[in-house]
């Protein structure tokens, strides 16, 4: 019996049925060479024989009146509830069909009375391809944790035809028991109140840096929560009904811009997402004179920490001020990142893991009383970065060619972007409320914008002859 943190709490809190708490994430494969048409059905019959259910794939979660809710382990997952094959239909099987099809599964709620996860398979795409998608609640897992998980379930070759199935691999069993050891064997009263002060110190020394940039004592030393401009089509009351698109960059001209400019591919993402941003919201008659404000996911893990839940914060980031120029909002951007980078390195990571539920109680709040359409954003949108195995990964064979993440909507955000690397191509994957206009357009201009970057900075380090 494993208690939730206040964090993994609150997207339960968070939760309804216009605004579910789950991520997911979309696998595009290709049938092996000579497979037979029957190859998806197969799978899915062998998948569901895979009974041996491990955590956290078996838990369900359990709400206490007298205490903090806790993950209760199932003593049997029937896979019938979980795992489920679908069939594009002939002539409608392709990214536009798949696509409208993983947005309404995405849409649902999962039942709390089970574990919380499904797997979809999706058959019939053209050109030999299917598709998996899989979806799972917040609380039990954050990003980057999934990925990796992901990733422990599937094969480095395509030669090796062994099934692991996401539900059936010891996810970090190992780790967790050895850190339950450790911290059995290490704790005492006096680690205990050196953590809290600890705590209580950053949170008074980010609640500082907050006051001084509200002062206008600090400029740009912190991007501040609710400033961000409300009166855009990407903020507002979520409401039901999901859409999603995509959009992918060859992560070699990426490492090249990101080479000629010394920046980093955050850098040079945010880049192009806030060009993107900007020719979007002035095609939908909006311009605005202050930079776009997103809220950003860091990662707290330290490095080797594994384990399930959530071990994130939320900080509000600034980006460029409004330019034509994709070389100056890189510069600017870069700029931005590094006193976000400096405020994170100067506090303690429990005051940032803290922080982030206060501002999210308060967008809640607005959400929860309908006036999110009113009161200012905590940002623009939300925009994560979950870095992805460098090489392709095979399923029986069958190589996942594409990966693309499928994030939830926080709070008074109609739009999320979640980053994604996997085998040679920066994926940005795009999810919206369907009271979003034209978000495949705003996918296109996304890779637009890296071209417009990429001229600009070829332009400028261009030997004169």
């Amino acid at each position: 019996m494993n208690k939730l943190s206040l964090l993994d709490l609150a997207f339960f809190v968070a939760e309804s049925a216009a605004s579910p708490k789950h991520v997911g994430g979309l696998m595009i494969y290709k049938r092996p060479a000579r497979s037979p048409a029957s190859f998806v059905s197969d799978l899915y019959r062998e998948l569901l024989s895979c009974s041996d259910v491990q955590a956290p794939f078996n838990r369900i979660v359990h709400f206490s009146l007298t205490g903090m809710p806790t993950w209760r382990e199932s003593d049997a997952v029937d896979l019938d509830q979980h795992l489920f094959q679908h069939r594009l239909r002939r002539g409608h099987n392709g990214r536009p069909e798949l696509y409208r099809l993983v947005s309404e599964l995405h849409q649902p709620m999962l039942d709390r009375s089970r574990p919380l996860w499904e797997v979809h398979l999706i058959d019939g795409l053209s050109e030999r391809r299917f598709a998996i998608y899989v979806k799972m609640h917040h609380a039990s897992a954050d990003g980057v944790t999934m990925v990796r998980w992901a990733a422990d379930s599937l094969a480095l070759t395509a030669s090796d035809l062994e099934l692991r199935p996401l539900w059936s691999v010891r996810h970090g069993a190992a780790d967790s028991k050895r850190n339950r050891l450790k911290a059995k064997v290490t704790q005492s009263l006096l680690g205990d109140l050196a953590g809290a002060g600890q705590r209580l110190l950053g949170i008074a020394r980010l609640a500082a840096m907050l006051a001084l940039e509200g002062a206008k004592l600090t400029k740009n030393a912190i991007s501040l929560p609710f400033v961000a401009d409300g009166n855009t089509p990407l903020t507002g009351q979520v409401t039901a009904g999901r859409q999603f698109a995509t959009a992918s960059v060859a992560m070699v001209r990426v490492k090249e811009v990101c080479a000629r400019t010394r920046s980093t591919l955050n850098h040079v993402a945010l880049t192009c997402l806030d060009g993107a941003l900007h020719r979007y919201l002035h095609d939908e008659g909006v311009a605005l004179a202050r930079p776009i404000t997103i809220q950003m996911p860091v990662n707290l893990r330290k490095v080797g920490e594994h384990g399930t839940g959530n071990k994130i914060g939320i900080i509000p980031v600034e980006l460029s001020a409004p330019t034509d120029d994709p070389y100056v909002r890189l510069r600017n951007i870069g700029f931005s990142l590094r006193n976000v980078r400096s405020m994170i390195d100067s506090v303690a990571p429990d005051a940032i893991e803290s922080y982030t539920p206060i501002t999210g109680v308060v967008a809640q709040l607005a959400e929860m009383l309908r006036l999110s359409e009113r009161l200012p954003p905590i940002g623009n949108t939300l925009v994560s970065n979950i870095p992805g195995p460098p090489e392709f990964l095979y399923l029986k064979g069958a190589r996942m060619e594409e990966l693309h993440p499928i994030s939830t909507l926080p709070a008074g955000n109609l739009l999320n972007i979640t980053l994604f690397s996997y085998a040679g191509q920066l994926v940005f994957g795009l999810i919206a409320s369907d009271e979003l206009p034209n978000l495949e357009r705003l996918g296109l201009y996304v890779g637009e914008a890296f071209s417009e970057l990429e001229e600009a900075v070829f332009d400028a380090h261009r030997p004169v002859s």
